[in-house]
């Protein structure tokens, strides 16, 4: 499919590791992380919702999540947003392959180049902690979506960002990641709407400190924790 690029300037941007974008093109991110977000997120949304006519997909990083919205939510459009640089020759290949129309905006989420109230669903998977202006983000949000539109957030919380492992490995600003009911109450207060019935709480084992090898020995998945993931659902009232 054909994409569209609109490039708007970034206030804040901080480029991932050599690591993490090669970490991006694995299974494991496309199958465990995405795909298993994807999942969860869908079971979490009310029956009936949709039709999902325009997706924002908030971070699309090199498009591996072109495909699945295509292919679960059958959008008619696609519009990929970030900042990251050689936005549109990350993606080529996932816009080529993508069944619903692509347009990428090469900008910052604090300052999306979008109508008001002019798309369905705002899609930000382990995007969030990535960004450093978060509560203009989510205005943002809460502005391009339509009266009824959804967004479909899955996030790492401040416990998993902040472990050595992630510290290594990967670049964040460390300064704004919160824990999974700080990112509740944030999404409240932009104004979205959701209930207990709308969250879940995902322990999964590459987000913990040992990597699940407990639970390989026969170990019962702790109850009593810092949760690690966050994953939910809200509206547009």
């Amino acid at each position: 499919m054909h994409a569209t690029p609109l490039s708007i300037p970034s206030p804040a941007y901080i480029e991932e590791t050599r690591f993490g974008n090669w970490f991006l093109n694995t299974p494991t991110w496309k199958i465990h992380v995405l795909g298993r977000a994807l999942n969860d997120l869908q079971t979490l949304l009310p029956q009936g919702a949709g039709p999902f006519d325009t997706i924002v997909d908030v971070g699309c990083g090199f498009g591996h999540s072109f495909l699945e919205l295509a292919r679960r939510f059958a959008p008619r459009q696609i519009i990929g947003l970030d900042a990251a640089p050689e936005l549109q020759q990350r993606t080529a290949q996932a816009v080529a392959d993508c069944a619903s129309a692509v347009q990428l905006l090469e900008c910052h989420a604090a300052a999306i180049a979008l109508p008001d109230a002019s798309v369905d669903m705002v899609f930000c998977h382990q995007t969030f902690h990535h960004i450093v202006e978060q509560e203009a983000a989510l205005a943002e949000f809460f502005r391009v979506l339509k009266p009824g539109g959804y967004l479909l957030f899955a996030e790492s919380t401040r416990y998993y960002i902040h472990s050595l492992p992630i510290k290594l490995l990967f670049r964040h600003p460390m300064d704004v990641q919160r824990t999974a009911d700080e990112y509740q109450a944030q999404l409240r207060a932009a104004g979205f709407a959701f209930d207990s019935s709308h969250v879940s709480l995902p322990y999964l084992w590459w987000s913990r400190p040992d990597l699940g090898f407990f639970e390989w020995l026969g170990r019962p998945v702790p109850t009593q924790r810092n949760e690690t993931m966050v994953n939910l659902v809200a509206h547009k009232p």
